[in-house]
């Protein structure tokens, strides 16, 4: 027998029942059946992570109650989702699938935020915790995480695809790469003189559709987020009809930029 002061010892049982949330019969069933696996597949150890330690727990009393030596439990971390938040669920689509393709893998993992970066290494580099912490020292110290970020993407895509499609990864990863970085499959955009001889940037970033505005194109001129042929811009730039060149304004907009008469 199992009893529901018992069942109440869970976290999240008690802390509803003191604050009196309801609890529905079927959430008092689901540790019994998932500790009843324990007992048909005899089971010597299980695995899970540290929100499933008292279901793991439960696979032992049932596995005494009929007999059985009681299974050993290993329980993990929960590893938290690209939102920094909840824990890492497809269904929430904050996930880093293992049959992702590599450009998926490194879009997905360059856009997690900084303070989840030291949390992935942990969980899911298999560098030395002491190479980790010299990187965390290098980013405090004023290095940009992005760069940390990359590595680790290399790290996983090359565990899960090969070295070759780590390498190349950020190539086929679409528009949202790093700034400086050139995607393959860039749309071509054709920028018309409009009887000018030549045109500012903040105006071809306009014409190009990279930006909405002028005042959205002296925005990321002065954030510095503005790369052609993937070197940061500094300064005016005008250009003329033959300009040939991939312009790219902030982390999601980027175009191979033709300028005609």
């Amino acid at each position: 027998q199992y009893t529901v002061a018992r069942m109440l010892e869970r976290d999240d049982f008690d802390k509803r029942y003191k604050s009196e949330q309801p609890i529905a019969i079927h959430e008092f069933l689901y540790p019994l059946v998932q500790g009843y696996d324990s007992v048909a597949l005899q089971a010597d150890v299980e695995l899970g992570g540290t929100d499933q330690r008292f279901n793991l727990l439960m696979g032992r009393i049932l596995q005494k109650h009929y007999g059985q030596e009681p299974q050993a439990i290993l329980t993990m971390p929960i590893l938290e989702g690209l939102d920094g938040v909840q824990k890492m669920s497809k269904s929430l689509g904050n996930y880093v699938g293992v049959n992702d393709s590599p450009g998926e893998m490194y879009t997905k993992l360059l856009s997690m935020p900084d303070q989840l970066l030291w949390r992935y290494f942990e969980l899911l580099s298999l560098r030395p915790l002491a190479e980790v912490r010299e990187f965390r020292n290098e980013v405090a110290a004023g290095a940009n995480p992005q760069e940390y970020k990359k590595l680790l993407a290399q790290e996983i895509i090359t565990r899960f695809h090969d070295e070759q499609a780590a390498a190349t990864a950020h190539k086929s990863a679409g528009n949202r790469v790093g700034l400086g970085e050139i995607p393959e499959n860039v749309p071509t955009v054709e920028v018309p003189l409009e009887g000018e001889e030549q045109l500012a940037i903040q105006t071809v970033l306009r014409l190009a559709g990279l930006v909405k505005n002028g005042a959205a194109a002296r925005d990321v001129l002065g954030r510095g987020a503005v790369y052609i042929d993937g070197e940061q811009l500094a300064g005016q730039r005008f250009f003329v009809a033959g300009d040939d060149c991939v312009i790219q304004a902030g982390k999601k907009k980027i175009a191979r930029v033709l300028v005609v008469k």
